[in-house]
């Protein structure tokens, strides 16, 4: 089984979060918060930040470490770590991305009482973020789960 290091950020600009949307017709549609694998000797929070940059164009900074969320599948397992970010600058661009076999075509700013329909992941954000925020209880371990793409 191959195993996967992987950093996110649920980046924040005033009361809105930064989603992508990965899209592949036949294959996938879902809207995750930027992120990807962690390279090298990478700390999870700069993998993190790399891939907000890499995938949207904007720079952020990672601050707290939300969620950990593991899933499985015929590929093996993957555990990502996914951070609090705040905006600091930028506009933007899905264009960019060096990653080749990427499907991003699309990024946005989303109210947490409007999120995008079908599938949004980490799946908590739909429900749970905005409570845990104002609780401040992070981190949490979210349950081991079969992945669905």
């Amino acid at each position: 089984m191959r195993h996967r290091i992987s950093a996110g950020v649920l980046a924040f600009r005033e009361n809105e979060v930064l989603l992508v949307r990965h899209y592949r017709p036949g294959q996938h549609d879902f809207w995750a918060g930027p992120g990807g694998g962690v390279e090298g000797s990478e700390e999870l929070w700069q993998a993190a930040e790399r891939e907000a940059f890499e995938e949207t164009g904007l720079r952020v900074r990672a601050h707290t470490l939300a969620y950990i969320d593991e899933l499985v599948d015929d590929w093996g397992r993957i555990v990502k770590f996914w951070f609090l970010a705040d905006y600091i600058a930028g506009e933007i661009n899905v264009s960019a991305n060096p990653a080749e076999d990427e499907a991003i075509n699309q990024a946005g700013w989303f109210s947490l009482d409007a999120l995008p329909m079908g599938h949004v992941f980490p799946e908590i954000i739909r429900e749970q973020l905005q409570h845990d925020r104002i609780a401040g209880r992070f981190p949490i371990k979210l349950p081991l789960r079969r992945s669905i793409f």
